[in-house]
């Protein structure tokens, strides 16, 4: 009986499920050490891995035996789709389990950029009063929210949205307007040009291809408001980051909140460093303690029964 491998982090719960039923290799660094890696792989039925492992048809090659990838997330930009169907691979994602992890970031980054008053603390600790400046803060409720791609996340997000008492307008080309979605969270379906006009708030949920690259270019940015806030939870790449930091610099957006990059880490140098109103988080919008046992569990479900199957 070949062995699963898990490489990156899992619940320690949902890999004690898998040891249960299936002799179990788990190391978190495991993806950090390329030798030790592919020789684990030699024996492999299933492999579990999030983002940081790249599965590619080299990696494959290493695995003449896997029959399961498991990912520990939603998006497949590090999974090679066509190679794992070529060896009759079977892919799991974890659809849906961070879902509320992401939207909830999302309503916190917004609040944090309109507000603008959090990052305070050792100013106040330090004996400083900075009321009189921080006395521009703006509230959520009454704003305008323009959700780009409105799939399960956005429309978790516009539920919470509307729980905020914020308008909503969404965008998302593949989403017919007869869908049950845009009436149950009273969003407005609009084209996208006149989503970033009106909004106050921007969030992006669409996928990293080729018509999405970008999609938020220099020349968009410029139909937003000055004193909208935009917020990327989904892909890096879909946001020109040069053209994001000159609107910053130059006053020209009111804020931005980024948990995903063109490159991860950040390479030295990069324009989005030391800019004015600019949140930067590590790609951490979907991972909290709650969303990583389901995710986690999700997976060891799915590969379990994907495993009895093969």
């Amino acid at each position: 009986m070949g062995q699963i491998v898990i490489a990156e982090f899992m619940d320690e719960a949902a890999v004690e499920s898998l040891r249960a039923a299936h002799p179990t290799l788990y190391d978190p660094h495991l993806v950090d050490r390329p030798e030790a890696f592919r020789a684990a792989l030699a024996g492999a039925r299933a492999l579990i891995v999030r983002n940081r492992t790249r599965v590619d048809a080299a990696l494959l090659e290493a695995a003449p035996e896997l029959r399961v990838l498991g990912r520990l997330g939603v998006g497949l930009y590090n999974i090679d789709l066509a190679a794992c169907q070529a060896r009759r691979i079977d892919v799991i994602p974890a659809s849906g389990a961070n879902a509320d992890a992401v939207a909830e970031y999302v309503m916190l980054a917004i609040g944090t950029l309109l507000r603008g008053v959090f990052g305070a603390s050792a100013e106040v600790a330090a004996g400083g009063w900075p009321r009189d400046r921080l006395i521009t803060g703006r509230e959520i409720a009454g704003k305008t929210l323009g959700i780009i791609g409105f799939g399960d996340i956005g429309r978790r997000v516009a539920k919470l949205a509307d729980a905020f008492r914020m308008r909503i307008l969404g965008h998302d080309p593949l989403l017919p307007a007869t869908h049950a979605g845009w009436a149950e969270t009273r969003t407005e379906m609009v084209p996208l040009d006149d989503l970033l006009a009106r909004a106050d708030a921007v969030t992006l949920h669409v996928p990293l291809t080729a018509e999405t690259r970008g999609l938020v270019s220099a020349a968009r940015l410029a139909l937003m408001k000055p004193e909208a806030v935009l917020v990327n939870a989904a892909r890096g790449g879909v946001v020109e980051e040069a053209a994001l930091a000159a609107a910053l610099r130059e006053g020209r957006l009111g804020g931005a909140a980024l948990d995903v990059f063109e490159t991860e880490p950040l390479p030295p140098g990069s324009p989005l460093a030391g800019l004015p109103n600019l949140l930067l988080t590590p790609h951490i919008a979907g991972a909290t303690i709650e969303s990583n046992a389901r995710v986690s569990s999700l997976i060891a479900a799915r590969v379990r029964v994907a495993l009895a199957m093969c």
